[in-house]
């Protein structure tokens, strides 16, 4: 990954992972160990389903660029279908509190999408790569 991709991912998975570690405390207070183990849950899977996102649009832009927005799309469906499956894996589950999972994951979520939005706002990324000069002329 080039170094702007880095650091886009760096500064949305620190406060996503701070807010993740907040709500796990907060989470064992209010409800436990299986608080704490729903909210560490939740953002892990939001941290590596929104990085891998990242990663593989980063490629998309790259390598296909007339199909970077459509494969943005198919992306956020692709994550909100897994998740989908994720939750009806565990629906039953005793392992972790499902509250303390779901309002992490809406935390986590909303978190990363405001860090990472920042960083691209921050970034000094060029629209246009410029020509490289290899002939003179």
């Amino acid at each position: 990954m080039p170094s702007n991709d880095v650091r886009i991912l760096a500064q949305a998975a620190v406060p996503t992972a701070a807010v993740g570690a907040i709500a796990a405390v907060v989470s064992g207070v209010v409800a436990g160990g299986k608080g704490a183990v729903g909210a560490i849950v939740a953002a892990v899977l939001a941290i590596l389903f929104m990085g891998i996102g990242l990663y593989v649009l980063q490629r998309t832009a790259r390598s296909l660029p007339h199909l970077f927005q459509a494969m943005g799309l198919m992306l956020y469906a692709a994550q909100i279908l897994l998740l989908f499956v994720f939750l009806a894996v565990f629906k039953d589950t005793t392992l972790f509190n499902p509250r303390a999972f779901a309002l992490t994951l809406v935390a986590a979520t909303l978190t990363w999408i405001a860090a990472q939005t920042r960083a691209h706002m921050k970034a000094k990324i060029l629209y246009v790569e410029p020509e490289k000069s290899g002939h003179s002329s």
